[in-house]
């Protein structure tokens, strides 16, 4: 079948009223103790029928508050609230559609590649319900980027909206395993619902692509129980959550960020997942936000946070926000101190990676040293290593790793899809490496000090240089480029591109030619990549062999020797 409508029930915005019932934890302490090791990881789990139907059964029987499980709004006025009840019978009904319009069967992968719009979070729920691999995609994807991933992840079934629509018509006669194409609308559908399909604890449930230092964005793999079971203990001591919080974190869909913090932490404690449908960031809109509604909990990036207090917040009153979180770059402490002042919250920041959960974090009761990631999440044992895989003296630089030998934490990436080489590239010894760089101090909290590869984290956002050199490249104007990070009080670090120019574009105006270059890499690839500073030189630094040595201009940048 190549073409479904998901049409699903939108509930309209309703009141949830308080219930002072005794709080139940017994979902969040068994999963916290199996990250703690003290219980065994179940054979079988599922995070829709053994966490979230669960919740659903203590919401029927009056033993969780009656706050929404799910709460979205926009800034045309429109809101959806959904209980836990009306998020199981909703996500059935998706299912149901997955597999019965879609063909889909269990083990099948899904690239959706849509906005913070509610169905994104019954898609998801959906897929895990069924067995389905889930593949989260940006809305800011290129025709290109969209075809690369489903070209790469062989994906049956694309799921977007009108607007992304014709990107994906364009690529369709090049995507020989897609079957079915689902367009997003509004409405309702009736059908059965799909019955429960069991899953093993190790069987795959999510894909991301992630950005490496060469080549194309890696597909990193996740089981049912390594996102599943792994944001308990993080959930419980750095989030923080209870089932009577309401949390709002302001990833994108495309994020693995919105995986962590906007559906497995905090539906794992049974709390409110919060959603604002912003087209883009802005301060006001975030600072009246965190004003009118009753958000406890509240997340995003460093870089909103410099933007939030540079606009001055200390005029709105957020009189339910309680915590404060962090995480996807380093936190400068001068913000931390402005947004305390500003705010009277302190910021806890935390530290992982597309490949694991919460490895460093700044847990609740814990002293905060400002600059630093915090300590080691239960089941981690992190450690800093050289080169060699020997663990270094603290207060020493070093590699961040974790120790995989002679017991792999349940709750690390299965493996890069069809990429075994790269999978065994991150392993030296016993431990995963990072490719971070850090020390840990004598009382074991770890400091961030910077990538070992060239990735470029601009705003939370990875970004590799060879996509942007490769779009680059495809400018008549750009004979050779280099991409590296550089400084940004902003986003902390931007996207700079040296480029030499082809001889017949050497007396063309610079200023005309760059704003030229970031419009043609806006449409090549994903627009976030575009180089937001570019300085044309006469030639790149170079080894004997010729390889670009892009760590000598990432220097010259940083004002490093």
């Amino acid at each position: 079948k190549y073409l479904a409508y998901l049409q699903i029930l939108r509930s309209p915005s309703r009141l949830f009223h308080g219930c002072n019932r005794l709080l139940t934890s017994r979902i969040i302490s068994y999963y916290d103790s199996v990250n703690q090791c003290e219980k065994e990881l179940p054979k079988y789990f599922n995070f829709a029928s053994d966490v979230l139907d669960e919740w659903l059964q203590l919401e029927k029987d009056g033993r969780r508050p009656a706050n929404p499980a799910f709460w979205w709004v926009n800034d045309e006025g429109e809101e959806v609230k959904w209980s836990f009840e009306e998020l199981g019978f909703l996500s059935r009904k998706t299912a149901n559609i997955l597999s019965e319009a879609c063909g889909l069967q269990r083990g099948d992968r899904v690239l959706a590649v849509l906005p913070r719009v509610p169905e994104w979070w019954l898609l998801s729920i959906a897929c895990i319900r069924a067995g389905i691999v889930f593949i989260p995609g940006t809305s800011q994807l290129t025709a290109k980027d969209i075809l690369y991933r489903l070209q790469a992840s062989k994906a049956k079934c694309i799921i977007t909206n009108d607007t992304l629509a014709p990107a994906v018509e364009s690529i369709l006669p090049d995507c020989q395993f897609l079957k079915a194409k689902l367009i997003v609308a509004k409405g309702n559908r009736d059908g059965c619902c799909l019955s429960f399909i069991s899953t093993r604890n190790e069987d795959p449930m999510l894909i991301y692509f992630t950005s490496g230092s060469t080549g194309s964005p890696k597909m990193v793999v996740q089981s049912h129980s390594s996102y599943g079971i792994g944001f308990a203990t993080s959930s419980r001591y750095w989030m923080n959550l209870t089932p009577s919080d309401i949390m709002w974190n302001t990833s994108d869909t495309g994020w693995v960020k919105a995986a962590w913090s906007s559906i497995f932490a905090p539906w794992i404690s049974g709390s409110c997942v919060f959603v604002h449908n912003m087209p883009q960031f802005k301060p006001t809109i975030i600072a009246e936000t965190l004003s009118r509604y009753p958000i406890t909990i509240f997340c995003t990036a460093p870089t909103a946070y410099r933007m939030l207090v540079q606009h001055d917040v200390s005029s709105y009153k957020f009189m339910t926000l309680k915590h404060c979180l962090s995480g996807g770059e380093p936190l400068n402490p001068e913000v931390m101190e402005k947004w305390k002042i500003q705010t009277g919250l302190d910021i806890y920041e935390g530290y992982g990676q597309t490949e694991t959960v919460t490895i460093c974090a700044n847990m609740k009761g814990m002293k905060i040293k400002p600059g630093s990631l915090g300590k080691a999440v239960p089941p981690y044992n992190v450690r800093i290593i050289d080169d060699h895989g020997a663990v270094l003296p603290k207060g020493e630089e070093g590699n961040i790793a974790i120790q995989v030998q002679p017991s792999r934490p349940f709750c690390m990436f299965s493996e890069y899809l069809d990429n075994p080489e790269k999978t065994a590239a991150c392993m030296t010894g016993n431990f995963y490496v990072t490719g971070d760089r850090g020390i840990m101090d004598e009382e074991g909290y770890v400091w961030f000090v910077g990538r070992s590869d060239d990735i470029i984290n601009s705003a939370g956002y990875r970004i590799g240089p060879f996509e942007v050199e490769s779009a680059l490249i495809q400018h008549p104007a750009v004979s050779e480029s280099a991409v590296v990070s550089s400084p940004d009080p902003i986003r902390g670090e931007v996207v700079k591109a040296f480029v030499v120019l082809a001889p017949a574009f050497a007396s063309h105006d610079p200023e005309k030619l760059t704003r030229d270059l970031q419009q043609h890499v806006k449409k090549v690839t994903a627009p976030y990549k575009y180089p937001r500073k570019v300085e044309f030189v006469q030639s790149l630094p170079k080894t004997a062999t010729g390889k670009i040595q892009r760590k000598v201009l990432r220097n010259k940048e940083w004002g490093k020797a």
